[in-house]
């Protein structure tokens, strides 16, 4: 199939799609806070089926539809605020499913996250209540009935599971208490890796039979060399790492575990590897992905058949990101998931053979990209010369300069990062006509360890200079209007647009809180981070060390700097950040005699909003208060 052909097969879908009026509108609000029409979609291993996960309003359901006429096989309900966080197939007619609870926007999916089996046509359906401390390690192609998964509770182990019957059989258990295993094509332990129960050493261990375990790579959890089995080659005489050494991003290194040389394949000076690209039947390594500003694949052999028909599909795609999320066994279909920063995504079906990929799903279809407006990926230098990076989103019919801008930090803090792809909360910000500035401040993820951890212990300190550092050079660029400027951001976000006030009072023109922390005292003694011993490491870790650090770095300790109109935001059921959290800022806000301007309180909501109606009642709010404060509408007087 040729590129051209390729090309009109797949560009008239998407023609079509970004086909949209010039003029400015104001996009609906109700929108921006539709759930997505799906959140996942898989192919069947024979081509046959496709599992589609649907978000619903207070749930996820999950359908099998048949993929030539789309029509619905089965589909399952798990209840309410349950929701299905990830499907896979473990042979051709039976996948897994697992469901866990989540009661907001931001929170991770907690609770039992069992493990539910079924045939495609809905048969056979089982059910394994084994808590969240199971994890999928290798499907067995060549075992049908059985996989393999792993569970933690005193230590990692490793089981076979039988798909049918839910029976377990122990295979090995792992040298390090928090341990992942690494298996070869032939489902053969190879490596166990992760970190020592003192939280202190990464380790990776090699397998060499029953309770005998070789020590392979050593080093310091917080500044060491990390090392993660990725894959292995067809002939299971190469393993592929993830490479770290010294806290520098991480590269994608190829070891012969025969001569025991090691060899480079991928690095970036400023990000970690994304993710790995793989053919059919996972034995051939194909190349890499990264994400410095803009999405970018590497490819190792442009020979490769299968190499040479993925590219020509991201062609097909201009200024779009093109990921496959599964394929056929005998690699002759494909499923693309089709995004970009101005458009939700969509999937399509790709034919190997005929290089026809045909449009099957739209996430949101209502959204016209050509509407959106384009996140522009930006650099900013640090008082102390650390290199930030980010994105600018400008109004799309804007000119570009003066603009009225919103900081918006991410959560976190460490590990995530922000990405570039489509944000319906900034998207909808940027139709306002505000400008929004999302940077990685030190302490994200995806820039090597070093850079995480140059954030632990310094949340009120440098990492919010980050920030403040990243608004004033959107100012010296002339993109914002230095006397129309806020702040506004959700969990980690939140502290930050309130610890950011505190650390530079005349930056901003407002403020806003959602689901925040704003007392770190609060945060080591409430919510579901301490409530377990692993959670009570990693605060230990990331705050200030004494009471009176966790004090000086806490907004509600800081409530003279505090002196712009605030809007606090919170879930009343939220779990991660207790509204006690909300309860005690109010508090000290009330007794300095400044109260907040707004309060937006959700009886039923957790750790951010999920039901479209809520959100349309926050965005509303938004929008008022920041065209009151920095918008055109800023003269009107406060409601």
């Amino acid at each position: 199939m040729t590129s051209n052909a390729l090309l009109l097969c797949a560009g008239l879908a998407l023609s079509a799609l970004l086909a949209a009026p010039v003029s400015a509108r104001e996009v609906p609000v109700e929108d921006f806070a539709r759930h997505a029409e799906f959140q996942d979609v898989q192919l069947s291993p024979t081509g046959e089926f496709l599992t589609v996960s649907v978000p619903m309003d207070d749930r996820t359901i999950l359908a099998v539809l048949r993929v030539k006429d789309k029509s619905v096989v089965a589909k399952w309900d798990y209840g309410e605020r349950m929701h299905v966080d990830s499907v896979t197939w473990v042979n051709d007619e039976r996948f897994m499913v697992r469901v866990a609870e989540k009661k907001g926007t931001f929170d991770f999916m907690v609770g039992t996250m069992d493990m539910h089996f079924a045939n495609a046509d809905g048969s056979r359906r089982m059910s394994v209540p084994v808590g969240g401390s199971y994890g999928l390690v290798d499907l067995l192609w060549s075992d049908p009935r059985n996989i393999l998964v792993q569970r933690t509770i005193e230590r990692a182990n490793l089981f076979k599971l039988d798909v049918y019957t839910g029976k377990l059989a122990k295979v090995a258990v792992s040298p390090v208490e928090y341990g992942s295993f690494a298996v070869d094509h032939e489902g053969r332990v190879r490596f166990a890796f992760g970190m020592t129960d003192d939280g202190k050493k990464n380790q990776t261990w090699r397998y060499n039979g029953p309770n005998d375990w070789t020590l392979f790579d050593e080093s310091d959890a917080i500044e060491g060399t990390t090392r993660r089995p990725l894959g292995f080659s067809h002939d299971n005489t190469r393993v592929y790492f993830e490479a770290s050494v010294d806290g520098a991003p991480s590269t994608l290194v190829e070891y012969d575990t025969q001569t025991r040389e090691e060899r480079t394949l991928f690095r970036h000076d400023a990000v970690d590897i994304g993710g790995t690209m793989w053919n059919a039947d996972r034995t051939e390594l194909l190349g890499v992905t990264f994400e410095p500003g803009l999405p970018f694949k590497k490819y190792f052999n442009g020979d490769d058949e299968t190499t040479q028909w993925r590219a020509g599909l991201d062609q097909a795609f201009p200024d779009h990101a093109v990921v496959i999320t599964s394929m056929t066994r005998d690699g002759k279909k494909a499923l693309a998931h089709v995004y970009s920063d101005i458009d939700p995504g969509q999937a399509y079906l790709y034919d190997t053979e005929t290089g026809k990929a045909t449009f099957l799903l739209a996430s949101r279809a209502w959204i016209k990209p050509a509407e959106m407006s384009p996140m522009k990926p930006v650099a900013v230098k640090t008082r102390d010369g650390l290199t930030l990076h980010g994105y600018l989103t400008l109004p799309k019919h804007s000119d570009g300069k003066n603009l009225p801008l919103i900081m918006h930090p991410h959560g976190g803090p460490h590990g995530p990062r922000d990405v570039w792809g489509y944000n319906p909360e900034v998207q909808f910000l940027a139709n306002r006509g505000y400008a929004v500035l999302q940077m990685n401040y030190r302490g994200s993820g995806g820039y090597g360890s070093k850079f995480q951890n140059a954030g632990y212990r310094r949340w009120g300190l440098e990492m919010q200079d980050d920030l403040i550092d990243s608004v004033q050079w959107a100012i010296r660029e002339g993109y914002a209007d230095a006397d129309r400027i806020c702040i506004y951001g959700a969990s980690y976000g939140g502290y930050a647009a309130l610890m950011n006030v505190v650390r530079a009072p005349d930056l901003y023109q407002c403020t806003v809180g959602y689901v925040g922390v704003f007392s770190l005292p609060m945060m080591m003694q409430k919510g579901d981070i301490p409530d377990s011993d692993y959670g009570q490491r990693y605060l230990a870790r990331v705050l200030p060390e004494s009471d009176a650090e966790r004090k000086a770095q806490s907004p509600a300790f800081n409530i003279d700097k505090i002196n712009i109109p605030v809007m606090l935001v919170h879930g009343a059921k939220d779990q991660r950040v207790p509204i006690a959290q909300y309860e005690f800022l109010l508090k000290q806000l009330k007794a300095a005699g400044k109260p907040p301007e707004v309060l937006v309180v959700e009886p039923k909501e957790g750790h951010g909003f999920y039901k479209p109606e809520n959100n349309v009642n926050l965005y509303t709010k938004l929008q008022a208060f920041f065209d009151r404060h920095i918008g055109e509408k800023r003269a009107v007087a406060a409601d």
